[in-house]
This record gives C-alpha cells, sequence and structure tokens, in this order.
C-alpha cells in the first residue's frame, strides 16, 4: 500500500463539506449583488395582525449573536407607514444586519395615532397583542434568520409612547427599546400637544412593572433603551426625552454618566448622553423638528434628513450593549493532520483552543469521497493539556478520504470544521472529473449554476458554465471552485429558455461535461403608465414610489411570490416601488399573456432530485438548527431531509410554492 501524508495548518486549511456548501450560498448572493439590489421591501404583509405591514429583509446578518436583528418601527399621527419607504430605513438595515418591520396601527385613535392613551394595556389586548405576534411571526420565520435575543422595538410621537408602553409589557420579546419624540408611558392625551405631563422616576417604574406580567418581568433586567428627540420640535414637548431617560435609568438601576458627545453624520449630528453600562443611551438631534431622523437624503411625511440617521444608530447600539446576545467566541481547530498507514488505517492529530474558554471536545468525521460522498466513521475525542488531540481510524478499503475536525467548546459552541484530504491506496488511472447534482438558482435576469465535482486524481483544473440561447451564445464564466462545490453567474441573460454546459477539466486534460436548461425571466418595461395599464401597479399603491423612483421614464418590473398564493411586482433598481399584492398573473417573463388561457388549467407536477442544500439554494427546502449540521425541511409540507447538508433527495410540487418529498405521482 503507497502511504500518502496529509497535513495542513489553520491557515492553510479547506472547508469542510458543510462549511463549503455554506459559503457557496453566500458566493452565490455576492456574486448576484452586483448587479441586484441588496435586500428588498416586502410591502402591504398581513402578519401578526395587523392587516399592513412593510417589511425589509437585508442580505446581510447582525456582526453579533447568530442571525439578524429585528427592528419594529411604530409610526406617528397622521403618518402613513409608506412615509418610511424614504426614511433610509434599508441603510440601517443592510449596514447592521436587521429587519426592518413598520406596521400600519389597527386600533387607531384620534388623528390615526396609536392608542397608547386609551384600552387595556397588556399581551393579550389589542395592538399590543398584534406587535407581539408580529415579532413572533418574524422571528420564527426561517428565511429572515432572526436572532430572537436581538428584537428590537422604536417610534415616533404617539408611535413612541406605543412601542415604550410594549417594551415594559414584553420585555422577554424587545430587548430593546427606542422611543423618539414621544410622551411619557402611562401620560394623557392632552400632554402630547405642546404641554408636559410631568412623571417621576418612581412613577415610571412603577407603571412599566405594572404593564409586565410577573413572569416577564425580570426580563427588563437585561433591557437597552435609547430615547430621542429632535431640538427643534415644537409639537411634542422635548421635556420627555430626559423624563423618558431617567425613567429607564430608574427601572435598570443605572446612573447617568458626565458628558456629552456630539455623533455628527452627513452634515447632520446629534448630542448623545450616556447611563451606566450601555443600558441607556439619550439623543438630541440638532436642528430636528417632530419628525423621524432619517439622516442625509431621508424625506417624507414626518421624515427629516437635518440629524443622523435614527435607525442606524439603534443598529450599533444594541449590537454594542445587548447584554442578551451571546458573544461567546468559537473555538478553533489551529492543525489537522491524517496519515495513511501500511495497515489501511489512518493516523489523526491536531490542536485546538478556545480564546475565552475551553476545548471539551473534538468531533472527527472520516467521508469516503470517490463518488458521492459517504460519511463512513464519525467520533468523539478529547484534548490534552496543550490542546491536542489523536485517533486512529478502523480499517477501511482503498479510497480518497475528507477527515474534518470540529472543536465544541464549554458553551457548546462548534468551531469552524477544518479538513484534509487523504488517500488510502495506490491513486486510479489519470480519468476525467465526475460532475454532478447540478443546480440553477435564477434571480432577476442573473442565474448561478452550481454543482459538485470530483477528481479521483486530484489535479482538477477548471470548471467552466457556457451560457446559450439555442445557437446564441449568451457568455461564459470561470466557477468558484470550494472543496467539491462549484458556482458561476452569468448576468443581463434575455427572456426564455437558457441552457447552462458545464465542462470540468483537470491537469492532464481530460474533460466531463453536465448540462442544465432553466427559465429567465425579463420582466415587463414601460413607464408609469404602462405599468398600471398592465396592472402592475395602481393609482393608489406603487405609483408614488415609482414616479419618484423614475418620472417617466421606462422601467422594468418582475413579478415574485408574496406568499398564499398571491404575487406582487417589484422594480428593478428600486425596491420601493412595488404594486399591490394581488392574484398571480403568470406574465412576468417578458412576454404577453396568453390572450386565451386556459380557464383551469390542470396542475402540472415538477420534480428535483438533488442534495439538501442544493433545495435550499433553489427555494424548495429551509433549514434549521446547527450551523454546521442543519436539519432541513421540504418548502411548505415540512416534510423533513434527513441527511443534513449532503443527504440526496427528490422534491416534487403542482404549484412551485409547496414541495414533498418523494416523485411526482
Amino acid at each position: 500500500m503507497a502511504l500518502n501524508p496529509a497535513t495542513i495548518s489553520r491557515g492553510e486549511a479547506g472547508r469542510s463539506l458543510q462549511v463549503a456548501a455554506r459559503w457557496l450560498l453566500v458566493l452565490l448572493l455576492l456574486a448576484l449583488q452586483t448587479t441586484a439590489m441588496a435586500g428588498s421591501w416586502q410591502q402591504n404583509q398581513a402578519i401578526g395582525g395587523f392587516n399592513r405591514v412593510h417589511v425589509y429583509t437585508p442580505d446581510t446578518t447582525s456582526p453579533v449573536g447568530n442571525g439578524r436583528a429585528l427592528l419594529v418601527v411604530l409610526h406617528g399621527c397622521t403618518q402613513s407607514i409608506d412615509a418610511f419607504l424614504t426614511a433610509n430605513l434599508e441603510d440601517a438595515a443592510e449596514a447592521h444586519g436587521m429587519v426592518i418591520a413598520v406596521p400600519d396601527a389597527m386600533n387607531k385613535a384620534g388623528f390615526s395615532c396609536w392608542s397608547y392613551w386609551q384600552g387595556t394595556i397588556s399581551r393579550s389586548s389589542g395592538d399590543y397583542a398584534n406587535l407581539i405576534g408580529l415579532a413572533q411571526a418574524l422571528t420564527n420565520d426561517a428565511s429572515k434568520a432572526i436572532d430572537a435575543d436581538q428584537v428590537y422595538i422604536s417610534g415616533l410621537s404617539s408611535g413612541a409612547a406605543f412601542a415604550a408602553q410594549t417594551g415594559c409589557v414584553a420585555p422577554d420579546l424587545f430587548a430593546g427599546v427606542a422611543p423618539s419624540a414621544g410622551p411619557t408611558i402611562g401620560t394623557s392625551s392632552s400632554g402630547a400637544i405642546g404641554t408636559c405631563e410631568t412623571v417621576s422616576p418612581a412613577q415610571f417604574e412603577s407603571r412599566c412593572r405594572s404593564y409586565a406580567d410577573a413572569s416577564v418581568e425580570a426580563f427588563l433586567d437585561t433591557q437597552v433603551a435609547v430615547v430621542g428627540h429632535g431640538t427643534s420640535d415644537t409639537t411634542v414637548s422635548t421635556c420627555y426625552n430626559q423624563q423618558n431617560a431617567n425613567g429607564y435609568a430608574r427601572v435598570y438601576g443605572v446612573s447617568q454618566l458626565s458628558g456629552t458627545t456630539v455623533i455628527s453624520e452627513g452634515g447632520g449630528s446629534a448630542d448623545e448622553t450616556l447611563w451606566q453600562n450601555g443600558r441607556v443611551a439619550m439623543l438630541f438631534f440638532n436642528g430636528l423638528d417632530h419628525s423621524w431622523s432619517g439622516g442625509s437624503g431621508a424625506s417624507g411625511s414626518y421624515v427629516n434628513g437635518a440629524s443622523i440617521n435614527f435607525a442606524s444608530y439603534l443598529g450599533e447600539f444594541f449590537a454594542a450593549n445587548n447584554p442578551r446576545i451571546d458573544r461567546n467566541e468559537a473555538p478553533d481547530v489551529t492543525t489537522l493532520s491524517a496519515i495513511a498507514s501500511t495497515n489501511d488505517t489512518l493516523g489523526i492529530t491536531g490542536a485546538a483552543s478556545d480564546a475565552d474558554g475551553s476545548v471539551v471536545n473534538v468531533e472527527i468525521a472520516i467521508s469516503d469521497i470517490d463518488g458521492v460522498p459517504v460519511e463512513v466513521q464519525v467520533i468523539d475525542t478529547i484534548v490534552d493539556g496543550s490542546g491536542q488531540f489523536n485517533f486512529t481510524s478502523t480499517t477501511l478499503p482503498d479510497a480518497l478520504y475528507e477527515v474534518s475536525a470540529v472543536a465544541t467548546d464549554n458553551n457548546d459552541q462548534d468551531s469552524a470544521p477544518v479538513t484534509v484530504i487523504v488517500r488510502i491506496g495506490d491513486p486510479p488511472p489519470e480519468q476525467a472529473p465526475t460532475l454532478s447534482n447540478i443546480d440553477a438558482s435564477v434571480d432577476g435576469q442573473c442565474a448561478t449554476v452550481s454543482g459538485s465535482v470530483i477528481d479521483a486524481n486530484q489535479n482538477l483544473d477548471t470548471v467552466v458554465v457556457d451560457f446559450a440561447s439555442g445557437a446564441t451564445t449568451l457568455g461564459s464564466a470561470t466557477a468558484s471552485i470550494d472543496g467539491q462545490l462549484y458556482a458561476a453567474s452569468q448576468c443581463n441573460l434575455p427572456g426564455g429558455s437558457v441552457e447552462a454546459t458545464v465542462t470540468a477539466t483537470d491537469a492532464a486534460g481530460l474533460s466531463s461535461i453536465d448540462s442544465i436548461t432553466f427559465l429567465i425571466d425579463a420582466g415587463r418595461t414601460g413607464d408609469y403608465n404602462f405599468h398600471i395599464n398592465e396592472g402592475h401597479i395602481s393609482w393608489g399603491s406603487g405609483y408614488a414610489n415609482c414616479y419618484l423612483a423614475f418620472g417617466t421614464a421606462p422601467f422594468t418590473m418582475r413579478e415574485s411570490s408574496a406568499g398564499g398564493g398571491q404575487c406582487v411586482w417589484t422594480a428593478d433598481g428600486d425596491a420601493s416601488c412595488q404594486g399591490p399584492v394581488q392574484a398571480c398573473s403568470g406574465t412576468g417573463g417578458g412576454t404577453d399573456p396568453d390572450p386565451d388561457p386556459d380557464p383551469d388549467p390542470d396542475p402540472q407536477c415538477q420534480e428535483f432530485t438533488t442534495l439538501n442544500y442544493l433545495h435550499r439554494a433553489a427555494g424548495r427546502a429551509y433549514s434549521t438548527g446547527s450551523f454546521w449540521a442543519p436539519d432541513y425541511f421540504a418548502e411548505g409540507s415540512d416534510d423533513p431531509l434527513p441527511g443534513s447538508t449532503y443527504g440526496s433527495h427528490t422534491l416534487s410540487s403542482s404549484d412551485g410554492q409547496s414541495w414533498s418529498l418523494g416523485p411526482c405521482n
């Protein structure tokens, strides 16, 4: 038997199959971001008891914790939630990995205000229950990937007071609260205009704690608050800003720090005062009237750009000071070596460390990768006093193996896997690479082709994807390769059927070919009158934002699913230009609709067989649980898909929305 050693340091390490799959998805997103607008608004969604909610989901994730943050923003009196579409909330969302949700109050009072001064203040009442339902629904939405420890609520004016009271009602859910230009909790409606209704810190604490159920009151001990107010506000008294800050300080048991810091941004500024441990911050927005502070370029009803971007400040402050966020550093596998011995076993050695704790075990997985990866042995081992570990495998047949090591620390957090590849036995004769699991993911007029490539001789040179429509060549892209995974993207593809041909070539000049065909939606292009006539937007829903974005110039809109069997049209280049949620037209592909469509066509079943992570990339599945070894489920049916990232299954669907495990009947 030939001895074939493989030794790798941390800096040289390849990623495991699971991590490679996740990095592949990241690469796909990055490739598409060069031509598509980051993130997107979904307007007029019915969520958590509200009939209308605007939701922005960024492409980024929070720099701390696990996933994205969530910021719920409540409008003021007479203010439409549409005003927040031009408040620079997208900038804050992308910069800090925050999902933004702007609900329209269901139980309005006065001049379309949030009814903070009337009704029962409890978890089961009115819009308090709706806000809890909204936050829970979004947090439970796997596609949003929201960290339940990073859920925050803010608002303007009446929305500020209601947000503050909601934060007291549900401190277990809302880790941070941020009222802006709002009266103090428990005040009357008459205290909102001009006069200041005095509330002592003791009264504030008493009210806040009384709003919370006894079972959740203790969560106030880990809540964070930011209060803000414009210095030029002549509608709601600026006295409430200091009064609110003092009230939160009393609830949280912290003292004000000395000094004030001026925060400058885009020509505007704010004066910042802090309390102990980052638990309370107070901002005075210099030159701002009674408006939401959106920062430079912000505009709209009760939205002003005179000061800083309040939402962006909240994203940074909450990420830095929220005590509920898991800030444990993951351990590292620093070295890994695998050597094939004469008795057909693998001798595996390495080292692991943890900067802020200790390594409790290292999981070693051995997979046969001569063909479709097959895990053949998994073992947990421990490290010695110097962080070293070693293990000898069982006797293994001649093949090419991947050895992966994952360290776990004393807080049950896993490291990124580190892998090496080693062969037992003599290498096979030169043979062409093997391509499998080809899939295509389409985003507008961009497509990403991905799949698996294995070279038994370990001398893969290139993977190239050629795109064509019939006899017309559309372009060629050299794929990114990560372990056994490849991905290549091409944009500006024309509408209709496109074929992608994948060619994998090794250093010996041997090659193999695979291909896939998919459809491109080229959208519908015209000016705002065209889109109104086509039903993509209406005078009451979409026209204003589309006109602000494009004027009388032509623009392209595409139809996408809004859930529940309905669709929405959204413009390329400006997601605020979006029509109402309505019945799907099926004409989003750039061609005129069939003039005589079948009034009741039979559903056509379609099926795909591929790896779980590729089903997820194509929207047919979702994943939950462990970052490194997630559980996968079919979208719609929730059928479990065993085998984690590299399990291979057939999914079928008759509507393209709900997918089931198994082939078409």
